[in-house]
């Protein structure tokens, strides 16, 4: 080939580069229950429009045997509809589930992490070496590890495990409420990147679902953890018939703990947080219609003399409550730290879950006032 040939086939071969199409996001949710179920659908709902990404939206199912006999993943496959988690709801034709971690994830690199967050570590353990470099990821899931060194948040311990950036998306969103297209809001918070954050935004927004990016991922994460030990106080007041004045001093004791935690851990929490989806509004909601709220009600019912492992089992068709749980890390936290005395409310509610105190204490909380 001649010199001039050459250059020009060069050139051509630059320009088809230059010409070829960014390469579409490819999109995997890694949880199937009742919100990663939502999720998959509102993310599949847009997925299919945005030319910017591929069609298909892998779920990563953890896999079970319905009473049928029938395997979880064949029934979402076959009617498109999660049956256990969220019956009657389609999910959208271009939404996959797979009941292999590893081979969800292949070939992703968007990563919507969403399961209880007990559970996070050991996914993270079996994904870790799995994942490319370019992947994001953000986390739905609310709670957080506790550990020797500290309190380590989902969305840290997916950076720290996997070498990826993780963004996080918390919000008033009862799931059933969302799949039904009744209108509502979320946060994403994330970190240094807002373009990243806007491409978030983008995949989960609807004209029902409204999402706004801040630049706070510790706040965003910590009101949607936080908010449900409050949940559960609120729980106790309602199976204790102590009336709307009483649940609503509960909530506003509850956000000004919320708030001081969020602070004490981690200077960066900006006020405003509190004020966004995540915060004031989740706190409300949940207070008011969420599964901790619903369950600790039956806890107070009983005079704390039934379970509440038994009451899930009974009550939430194998979903997890968070509560009970994100309450003994944080009663961890603060005593491993000295800060009972500052979080009376976050205390007292340990204290029921485990039986040392009975449900009527809650009100009985502010008798130890905040140093």
């Amino acid at each position: 080939m001649a010199p001039q040939e050459a250059a020009a086939a060069a050139a051509s071969v630059t320009q088809k580069s230059d010409d070829a199409p960014p390469r579409k996001n490819r999109v995997t949710v890694v949880g199937s229950g009742n919100w990663g179920s939502v999720a998959a659908r509102l993310i599949a709902s847009n997925t299919i429009r945005l030319p910017s990404f591929h069609d298909e939206v892998r779920m990563w199912v953890f896999e079970e045997t319905l009473p049928s006999g029938e395997k979880l993943t064949d029934a979402i496959n076959t009617r498109n509809e999660n049956v256990k988690y969220l019956p009657g709801i389609k999910l959208g034709k271009n939404v996959v589930a797979d009941p292999d971690l590893v081979n969800a994830v292949t070939g992703a690199n968007m990563l919507v992490f969403v399961t209880p967050h007990q559970f996070m570590e050991g996914i993270c353990k079996r994904l870790a070496g799995k994942i490319s470099g370019d992947v994001e990821a953000i986390s739905l899931i609310k709670g957080m590890e506790v550990k020797m060194e500290g309190p380590c948040m989902i969305s840290k311990l997916i950076t720290d495990q996997l070498g990826v950036n993780c963004c996080v998306l918390m919000g008033a969103n009862i799931a059933n409420e969302i799949a039904l297209e009744k209108f509502s809001e979320a946060t994403v918070g994330y970190r240094e990147n807002k373009e990243i954050a806007e491409k978030w935004v983008q995949l989960f927004s609807t004209s029902y679902f409204i999402v706004s990016p801040v630049q706070d991922v510790e706040g965003v994460e910590l009101c949607g953890t936080l908010k449900n030990v409050v949940a559960i106080a609120a729980g106790f007041v309602d199976g204790l018939d102590m009336g709307n004045n009483t649940k609503a001093a509960i909530m506003r004791i509850g956000l000004r703990e919320m708030k001081a935690f969020s602070k004490m851990l981690f200077s960066s929490v900006k006020d405003s947080t509190f004020f966004e989806s995540c915060g004031v509004a989740d706190l409300i909601t949940t207070c008011l219609g969420g599964r901790n709220r619903k369950v600790a009600e039956a806890f107070a019912k009983s005079g704390g003399k039934r379970s509440f492992d038994e009451l899930e089992a009974e009550m939430l068709q194998g979903q997890k409550l968070q509560g009970v749980s994100t309450a003994k890390e944080v009663y961890e936290v603060l005593s491993h730290r000295g800060w009972l005395q500052f979080f009376p409310l976050f205390a007292t509610v340990h204290e029921i879950c485990i039986g040392t105190l009975p449900p009527s204490a809650i009100v009985e909380h502010s008798e130890r006032t905040p140093k």
